[in-house]
């Protein structure tokens, strides 16, 4: 049996990471201070979602209790943002007497995707398709690979005939660089059951990109970030995609050195659903209306089509926002509609397969 891979930032924990509850946020407070006290020019990324408010309520406990500096806060506005959600980041900034700074992009999330595409599936997808657009590389790469005996050789050639190609062909290859197969990583296209045979069969009609996410959030995020000499964001693991794999700085992922020399504090990255239901019944945290009323079990870009639940989520939405229920579908209408068909093509995959291992089962009862 082969080894499986597994991501560093499974194999490399801090202790604090598997405490329980109580120690585990205490663990975290202590973390917040020392590096509030190191580099008090700090500013947070507050979103209104309910890692937000766990967040900023850690930061503010652990302000008074040590009598640390204030936190400047910002709220990044994409332009497809629920009132709810509007709403709920005043009213946090009258809760704890701090100022929310709110920061639009310079283009918009109708421009952004309309230039570049529409997100699909996940950050991870959504890049990889994206290149794969644009290079025009054909998905038969993906047999060659896995027909040659020799496949580190048939990486390089593939590098020769489509170079400056490094990521794509890996993405569709499920390998890495050096030829080595690596089919149970997210940065590949089969991270997704079945997405590199969907897409072969229906390829999509339109153009697909994450890049209103670096337009409308990234972007303006450094802009207004440079400033400062550490970044505080809510960041977790179990939220999974690009979030779960480790950068080059630091496999622990709490607290690391940028190469602008700033630092990154993401005190939250350890902190599992259980632990944040623990936190919000301790201490009284109430989330938005968005999930208190509306239903939603998170937030973020209004209909963003890398949540699984974004058409499901928009109907819960609709009574009481209408509006942006029909922007969302305006400007991603044509990614829901692609995932639905995906959809569809797993679970007559799935069908089929079963019905195949039924009837090779059946099979080994019949006497030739």
């Amino acid at each position: 049996m082969s080894e499986q891979y597994r991501s560093r930032v499974y194999t490399d924990r801090p202790d604090y990471a598997d405490f329980d509850s109580p120690e585990k946020f205490q663990a975290i407070i202590s973390i917040i201070a020392k590096r509030l006290k190191e580099h008090p020019k700090a500013i947070c990324s507050y979103s209104g979602g309910a890692d937000s408010d766990i967040l900023i309520d850690l930061i503010e406990r652990t302000r008074t209790a040590f009598n640390l500096p204030p936190v400047h806060y910002v709220f990044f506005n994409t332009g497809l943002e629920m009132k709810v959600t509007k709403d709920h980041v005043k009213s946090v900034a009258e809760k704890y007497g701090v100022e929310i700074e709110e920061a639009r992009p310079k283009v918009n999330i109708v421009n952004a995707t309309r230039k570049y595409g529409v997100p699909f599936v996940s950050k991870i997808m959504s890049a990889g398709l994206e290149g794969w657009q644009k290079k025009e590389i054909p998905l038969s790469i993906a047999d060659e690979y896995e027909q040659a005996e020799n496949k580190a050789a048939k990486r390089r050639e593939l590098s020769e005939r489509f170079p400056k190609c490094e990521s794509i062909i890996n993405f569709l290859c499920c390998c890495n660089s050096a030829g080595e197969p690596r089919p149970n990583i997210q940065l590949v296209i089969n991270s997704s059951k079945y997405m590199r045979d969907f897409i072969s069969e229906y390829p999509p009609d339109f153009k697909i990109s994450a890049q209103c996410c670096d337009f409308c959030k990234k972007q303006v995020a450094h802009s207004v970030q440079k400033e400062f000499d550490m970044i505080i964001t809510g960041e977790r693991r179990d939220e999974g995609g690009m979030r779960s794999v480790p950068r080059k700085d630091n496999t622990a992922l709490c607290f690391t050195e940028t190469s602008s020399g700033q630092y990154r504090l993401r005190p939250l990255y350890y902190v599992s659903d259980k632990d944040k239901a623990w936190y919000k019944e301790r201490y009284g945290i109430r989330y938005s209306d968005a999930y208190e009323v509306y239903g939603l079990t998170r937030t973020g870009c209004c209909g963003c089509p890398i949540s699984y639940k974004a058409v499901d989520d928009l109907e819960l939405i609709r009574p009481y926002e209408p509006n942006v229920v029909k922007a969302a579908w305006n400007i991603f209408g044509k990614s829901y509609e692609y995932r639905k068909k995906y959809n569809e093509y797993k679970e007559y995959r799935k069908k089929k397969e079963c019905a195949v291992k039924g009837q090779m089962e059946l099979s080994d009862f019949i006497e030739c």
